[in-house]
């Protein structure tokens, strides 16, 4: 895409939650982009109403010169809900709603219609409910992106923590962290914390798995026999990798300053502290997909979604963020 105007495409997420009333409250600002949103367009006109914001519908055809959104302007591509929502409260009904919007922004992406996704929060519970088996965004884009492994990043101003297994039961995390993935998960983060995020040598700090990074073996094998081997196979080729190192100190003060990205096992040993540092400020990216993926940090949000509480701040980072990485590829 030769255009100098960026172009994102937005899911707008669960109907009954927040991502509705989060598209009228960005539609507010100008943007020196273009973004245009997937949704049920009486949806998003009844939360506007609902929230008294002045917006100006305008139905987006594909191939159309790109222009800046400008404040009250949002432009839609419709997809139909299959029942009337209403806020808070989940309808089984509209997954495959929640589903089409998915689908059709990784179509769009991949045939160069859009150069970013940015993605409003699903309700992984309904749409397991209603027979699809869903363990999350960045699975689900793998898959249809034909990715073969992506990771999954969080980002936050001045600090990163991008994971080794995503959405997994903690039974099955040791046998999960195999030599090969771990590999190839390290091997995608060097490569677009270079080419993504324009770091020409990244540092990468790398925890172990267990209480102390197994300390020597004595809380666990597999810094011994996994981790640390495949580490100082990649140091060999030039990657400039710390580790594997305690969970609970490697966010000291010193490292922060020094680490380009801190890489952990699981989602709990290492989003807790992003999360701490940066709530409401910090970004999901996906990692290792032909094109640029970010999320907005939080979830749903049904207990207030339709009370005109939900903040925009992760939403607008998550668009800048998106921004920011298209201008490095």
């Amino acid at each position: 895409m030769t255009t100098k105007i960026k172009k994102i495409i937005i899911s707008s997420g669960e109907p009954a939650g927040i991502g509705p009333e989060q598209i009228i409250k960005l539609a507010q600002y100008d943007y020196d982009f273009e973004w245009v949103v997937l949704a049920d367009k009486q949806l998003l006109k009844q939360t506007a109403k609902q929230l008294n914001l002045p917006v100006i519908f305008k139905t987006y055809q594909l191939g159309q010169p790109p222009k800046k959104n400008t404040s009250t302007m949002v432009k839609i591509i419709h997809i139909s809900l299959r029942e009337k929502s209403v806020a808070g409260k989940l309808n089984i009904k509209n997954t495959d709603y929640v589903l089409e919007i998915l689908t059709t922004a990784v179509k769009l992406c991949m045939d160069n219609k859009f150069n970013a996704l940015v993605t409003a929060p699903v309700h992984k519970g309904i749409i397991n409910k209603a027979g699809t088996l869903f363990t999350g965004h960045t699975e689900l884009l793998a898959e249809q992106s034909n990715s073969k492994q992506v990771v999954m990043m969080l980002t936050t101003p001045g600090l990163r923590v991008p994971l080794v297994t995503t959405h997994l039961p903690l039974k099955d995390i040791s046998r999960s962290i195999t030599a090969k993935l771990l590999e190839s998960v390290i091997r995608i983060l060097h490569n677009s914390l270079q080419n993504q995020f324009n770091i020409a040598n990244p540092k990468i700090y790398i925890m172990g798995l267990n209480p102390h990074a197994g300390e020597d073996g004595h809380l666990g094998m597999e810094e011994i026999e996994t981790i640390n081997p495949v580490i100082n196979q990649l140091k060999k080729e030039g990657m400039n990798l710390i580790g594997s190192l305690p969970a609970d100190t490697i966010f000291s003060p010193n490292n922060r300053k020094d680490a380009d990205a801190f890489l952990a096992m699981y989602h709990d040993q290492g989003l807790p502290v992003l999360k701490y540092v940066g709530f409401g400020n910090a970004v999901n990216v996906t990692l290792g997909l032909p094109f640029v993926r970010t999320s907005v940090d939080h979830g749903t949000a049904l207990n207030i979604a339709g009370t005109g509480q939900a903040d925009i701040k992760s939403f607008q980072y998550a668009m800048q963020v998106a921004i920011d990485m298209i201008g490095k590829i």
